[in-house]
């Protein structure tokens, strides 16, 4: 059995192309895990009731020469802020408990047209806006490495199924860091990709409005070889969200690691990490220097504003966005865990305005710093994953995401170490707009160097 729940996506999908294994066999595994662990987890929220019957399709297609593309047969979780066909998507709020949508989310329907089977929705936060997966209806998502501790937000659900061994790919999405956060609070892979890359379409927060450029749909996985495969089926324009670009995916394995400018910082001003956190990013640029890398210390010019930007753009409209979804998933604000929609006040014209020009001086400042480097490498978050509850009072720990949420360059997370209590402690490795295939191609040097993800459970 672990063979198959450890297995990578791409070794899955191989095997049952090949019919070395039956796409049956992959799904019935993976929900016989899921029934396993999630009591304790809370990470799978609903369950689909076809998954099987439509492994015994993938099968019986496979027998006559049919291969329905790159995920035939292979299961998939999807994170509850995607809608998805028939299946019940809550995006986490109240109004929407039992909403089936009659359509698929634009990712969710490219992972179907590669073959993949849906097995389930995982846990979010209320609309995605918080770094702690805990909604009215679900409760809270628990880290498989210590069920007292939280599995980040808003991907946590994601993040924790695939980390024990429930699901070999999850879709998440990151504003402020919703895919990266919990790949390293759960120690799998995860990608945030450049602005522009993958269509929001049909997802709890859509394309548009004034803080477009942060939200982007990323894959979380085991190993940093399925993030590529994932991204080359989800990526590029569907002719509905106005804002994503044509442009191609290069491929990590063409990425020649010597030679490679790294920038890397240890400590971004607004929360100093660990210091277990900071050794693993110094023996992980150490091993990128091995590599041939040329390698220097040196940091973002004004990553320190990234809490007063990215919180500014998220609130400068007062909430009056998150106010109108909650309207129309017919969410009253009495059940609403958002509770900042209460109190959060609207800037004055002339704030935003401020707000913007600051938010460009700090974009255009980092793209010409970084001409001199090809990678940044550094922390995720400034600690491995706190105990379950709110975290408002550590909300400085989580700038380290936020500050590419801002850039919009692509980051990659990889599990590089451990802490000293047996939590999985990531690095966040962030490459120029559009080349997802260096920063893919360093996180799979760190992978095969440290080890990345690592089972949970005790077998």
């Amino acid at each position: 059995m672990n063979d198959i729940l450890y297995s990578s996506l791409v070794d899955l999908a191989r095997a049952i192309r090949n019919r070395e294994i039956s796409s049956v066999e992959v799904v019935d595994t993976h929900l016989r895990r899921i029934e396993e662990v999630n009591p304790t987890l809370n990470a799978v929220v609903t369950l689909t009731e076809d998954a099987l019957d439509l492994a015994r399709a993938a099968d019986e297609a496979l027998a006559r020469g049919e291969v329905w593309g790159p995920l035939h047969g292979v299961p998939m979780t999807i994170k509850d802020s995607f809608d998805t066909a028939g299946v019940v998507s809550t995006w986490g709020t109240p109004g929407r408990r039992s909403f089936v949508p009659e359509k698929d989310a634009t990712a969710v329907a490219r992972m179907k047209g590669a073959g993949a089977i849906l097995l389930g929705k995982t846990n979010t936060s209320e609309f995605t806006l918080s770094f702690f997966t805990n909604n009215p209806i679900f409760g809270p998502t628990r880290n498989p490495y210590n069920p007292e501790r939280m599995s980040g937000g808003s991907s946590g659900g994601a993040a924790a199924i695939v980390a024990a061994g429930g699901s070999p790919i999850d879709l998440g999405t990151d504003t402020g860091g919703s895919v990266r956060l919990p790949a390293h609070f759960c120690g799998i892979a995860g990608i945030r990709p450049t602005t522009g890359r993958v269509p929001r379409t049909g997802h709890a927060v859509p394309f548009g409005g004034l803080a477009d450029l942060l939200t982007q749909v990323g894959p979380l996985a085991r190993r940093v070889e399925d993030l590529d495969l994932v991204l080359r089926i989800i990526a590029g324009p569907d002719g509905v969200d106005p804002y994503i670009a044509p442009v191609e995916l290069r491929d990590p394995a063409a990425v020649k690691l010597a030679g490679l400018r790294v920038a890397f910082h240890t400590d971004n001003g607004l929360a100093t990490p660990t210091p277990e956190t900071i050794a693993i990013v110094e023996r992980v640029v150490g091993a990128l220097a091995g590599a041939g890398c040329q390698v220097e210390e040196s940091a973002i010019p004004g990553a320190e504003t990234s809490a007063y930007l990215l919180r500014g753009i998220l609130r400068g409209g007062g909430c009056n966005w998150e106010r109108k979804a909650l309207a129309r998933a017919g969410t009253s604000l009495d059940e609403t865990s958002m509770t900042f929609v209460h109190t959060a006040e609207a800037l004055s014209p002339e704030a935003l305005v401020d707000l913007h020009e600051n938010l460009d001086a700090f974009r255009s400042g980092a793209l010409q710093w970084f001409q001199n480097y090809d990678l940044i490498v550094g922390p995720v978050n400034a600690a491995p994953a706190p105990p379950v509850g709110p975290v408002e009072e550590q909300i400085l720990n989580f700038t380290y995401t936020m500050t590419h949420n801002l850039t919009g360059w692509p980051s990659a997370v990889v599990r590089a170490g451990t802490s000293p209590k047996g939590l999985p402690i990531g690095v966040q490795i962030t490459a120029h707009p559009w080349r997802e295939d260096v920063a893919l191609a360093a996180a799979a040097y760190v992978e095969r160097v440290f080890g990345g993800w690592q089972s949970p459970l005790k077998e």
